[in-house]
């Protein structure tokens, strides 16, 4: 029989518990999708289940929820199993299960190969109540004898299509011929080829069909592009792209609460309005971070998926995949961030050369169209930056009120030629004189040692750590002393500033400094250090909103 049902309903409708129902809610589900709604009451009745859906439509959940309802505490061993073909697919299916469970204390844990089997069976001795796992690493836990599943009451074949063309299905019938044949069993698949429907008829009982069309899953209508970029060229692709469009607002996916920390502290040395948000973040944090990017007051929001759940804000006009998304779902749900409010908005997916087939996935899932981009010149990014200012001159203009200026403008054209002097603060305008980053990128291609403004036998050196890492002066000598081997008497002259320091060190071990510095770790900072440019003053880090 084929489930057909189409209407608006919640969680609640399911009679599941007040644990699952608070766990549901914390991980950010308002409602059911159409393979959810459809296939929680059937799993809950007990019946065997055979779903048609694609990955990225919400059916983890829609057989985690009714295990987490069924499985038993207080009854010792595994109780339910769920095979998957990847260890990335077992890692994701057991850490929704562990949210969906962690208010009836239900614990799961993946196990795959590539990694200690030792760590494993640690875990799986403590005792838990439902396994994650690539068939040939059950398989291998089983001949081991350290996984049992005696008292397993139902099993998942999750994407079984997949587990067959990857050659498991001698696998998988050991397997199941190792759990009690009174037990429920579900099987998902995006195809259902004829192994499948033979898997089926051998291990279930009068199994219940839902399918889920393919075009259920689809992806916003916003300009959705690609860039191919190395990861250690990332930050500099963002930056540029940042730099392209000044006045957008910009949400940054990564996949990693120490990634984000990262990314945010580029940004920020970089000049950037940019704050971070991720699972460590208390709600008062989490509440101040939000404020600032709603009222506009930072302009680069960097966070986990986690953390940006419930995310309700309509005038992001950028989201940015910084590590690509680990399933279709994800990256729909991600991009859904923007284009709100009848706005246009822009998708962006850094793609490494290795990532190539998830972002295939993605797109055959969501049935997105997803744009090779080629990342703008600096050139591009000049005249974008350009004409930003010139619309913004042009209201200034318009609204007539600067006058005070005008006058500072005729003592400036008395003594400068007036286009000598409009191009000087373009120049520092458009080239980001107080961007600490891009000084460093232009010292290191154009700023010779002997020429950093620094005294006779000196050399001057700029840094990207300052006053508001509460950094110190006795900081930077003894890491100088430490890392490149030079007395501390022989450091001089250092100025601290909010997002960079310049320091002096003898020119004969400048390279050396250098050398060992750059790319080193000062107060659990990891910072860049070049040549400096020869310019009186100081600047203490502005950012790109001037």
């Amino acid at each position: 029989m084929e489930k057909t049902v189409k209407s608006s309903i919640t969680f609640r409708d399911f009679d599941l518990s007040n644990e699952v129902l608070k766990a549901v809610s914390a991980m950010g589900f308002e409602e059911p999708t159409p393979i959810q709604e459809k296939t929680i009451p059937v799993l809950l009745s007990g019946k065997d289940v055979i779903g048609q859906a694609q990955t990225g439509t919400g059916k983890t959940a829609a057989f985690g929820i009714p295990i987490i309802e069924k499985v038993d505490r207080s009854v010792h061993g595994v109780q339910a199993l769920i095979l998957a073909p990847t260890r990335e697919l077992a890692i994701q299916a057991a850490e929704e299960m562990n949210k969906i469970g962690q208010y009836k204390r239900i614990q799961a844990i993946p196990v795959y190969g590539g990694t200690s089997i030792e760590r494993q069976i640690k875990a799986l001795q403590k005792g838990v109540q439902v396994v994650v796992g690539t068939p040939g690493r059950v398989l291998d836990h089983i001949e081991r004898k350290t996984l049992s599943l005696k008292n397993v009451s139902i099993a998942v074949l999750d994407e079984a299509d997949e587990m067959l063309d990857m050659g498991f299905v001698d696998d998988i019938t050991r397997i199941m011929n190792e759990t009690p044949a009174s037990r429920q069993t579900l099987l998902f698949s995006a195809t259902m080829p004829e192994a499948i429907l033979r898997i089926s008829k051998r291990y279930m009982k009068t199994p219940e069909k839902i399918r889920i069309a393919s075009d259920a899953l689809t992806a916003p209508k916003i300009n959705q592009i690609f860039y191919e970029v190395r990861n250690d060229a990332k930050v500099d692709a963002l930056s540029r792209l940042i730099d392209a469009d000044d006045g957008g607002v910009f949400l940054v996916f990564c996949h990693t609460k120490r990634e984000v920390d990262e990314v945010a502290s580029h940004l920020k040395l970089r000049g950037y309005e940019a704050d971070a948000m991720h699972g460590d973040f208390t709600q008062a944090q989490r509440e101040a971070v939000l404020k600032k990017f709603k009222n506009s007051r930072i302009d680069v929001l960097v966070a986990t998926d986690v953390a940006a759940r419930g995310l309700d804000i309509s005038n992001i006009s950028h989201v940015v995949n910084y590590s690509i998304p680990q399933n279709p779902e994800s990256y729909v749900h991600r991009i859904g961030r923007t284009g709100r409010a009848g706005r246009e908005g822009v998708a962006i997916t850094f793609v490494t050369p290795r990532e190539e087939k998830q972002l295939r996935l993605i797109m055959s899932v969501s049935k997105a169209t997803i744009k090779r981009g080629k990342l703008p010149s600096k050139e591009e990014v000049m005249i974008s930056r350009f004409s930003n200012l010139k619309v913004k001159i042009d209201e200034f203009i318009d609204d007539k009120k600067f006058d005070r200026f005008l006058s500072l403008a005729g003592r400036l054209t008395e003594e400068v030629e007036p286009m000598s002097a409009i191009a000087a603060l373009l120049k520092f305008q458009l080239e980001g004189v107080g961007n600490p980053e891009t000084a460093h990128e232009s010292n290191r291609e154009e700023i010779s040692l002997d020429d950093t403004g620094a005294a006779p036998g000196m050399a001057r050196l700029f840094m990207t750590i300052g006053k508001e890492q509460n950094i110190k002066a006795g900081d930077i000598i003894n890491a100088i002393t430490r890392k490149a081997n030079i007395p501390k008497q022989a450091i001089k002259g250092i100025n601290i500033f909010d997002t960079f320091t310049f320091v002096e060190v003898p020119r004969d071990a400048a390279e050396q400094v250098i050398e060992f510095m750059h790319q080193s770790i000062i107060s659990g900072r990891k910072i860049a250090v070049a040549p400096a440019k020869p310019r009186a003053g100081g600047d203490s880090g502005r950012s790109r909103r001037r």
